[in-house]
């Protein structure tokens, strides 16, 4: 039986949208530097979940973990890489954003959304550099091994701290809870229909990707075991 779980995997893309090919400036390996590199195999876990939603599209050019209004560098479409990189050979128009909005960014909420009844929690799960990149304010700092967010209540701190514990138990390592990430824009705007964590594993080599993903999966299958 699936868990009855929605996984959100946003930033495992790689793909240039074809309207933006010809004044992109980045290499394939800026691209995956600035996306979540690993997360695509970490959670292949399509079968084992009711539902999974992720993209094709690189974070590099639509992040959607940003509120449509976060138009700096590093927001919803960006116009330098966490590495301070510039992206284009010019600025995007208005009418372009638009359309990156209109064609990728908004389906993919949307299928949050429709995806949202069926299930009892929602987990936005990424990857994270081992050190914060150049464009945190924390730039350098190493990051834990795992970072557990519940934003400003998008799930009840029972659940979340519950979460920890099967995490923790799972992978053999240290847990943060809201840091050095607090929960982005995903699982605050959609913690009205539906509970919401956010999950972010280091980019550490601290064990090979194909075991993080059967950890994280024994974690999510304790964790459901526990709250049905």
């Amino acid at each position: 039986m699936s868990l009855p779980l929605l996984i959100s995997v946003p930033h495992a893309g790689l793909d240039i949208p074809a309207e933006l090919k010809e004044i992109n400036l980045l290499t394939p390996e800026q691209i995956v530097e600035d996306g979540d590199e690993g997360a695509g195999e970490i959670f292949a876990i399509a079968d084992e979940v009711t539902s999974l939603v992720t993209t094709e599209i690189a974070r590099a050019f639509v992040d959607m973990n940003r509120p449509e209004n976060d138009r700096a560098s590093d927001g919803i479409v960006k116009t330098e890489t966490i590495y301070k990189v510039p992206i284009y050979r010019e600025p995007l128009a208005e009418e372009q954003i638009a359309f990156l909005l209109d064609h990728y960014y908004r389906p993919y909420h949307q299928e949050l959304n429709r995806l949202s009844s069926d299930v009892i929690l929602g987990i936005d799960c990424h990857t994270m550099a081992a050190e914060a990149p150049p464009i945190c304010t924390d730039a350098g700092v190493q990051r834990p091994p795992i970072c557990l967010s519940n934003g400003d209540g998008t799930c009840s701190q029972e659940w979340l701290e519950s979460m920890v514990d099967c995490l923790r138990e799972s992978l053999q390592c240290d847990v943060s809870i809201n840091d050095p990430f607090k929960g982005g824009h995903i699982i605050r705007s959609h913690a009205a229909e539906l509970p919401w964590m956010q999950l972010e594993l280091s980019r550490a080599s601290f064990m090979p990707d194909e075991d993080k993903r059967h950890c994280v999966l024994s974690a999510f299958q304790q964790w459901c075991r526990s709250v049905t």
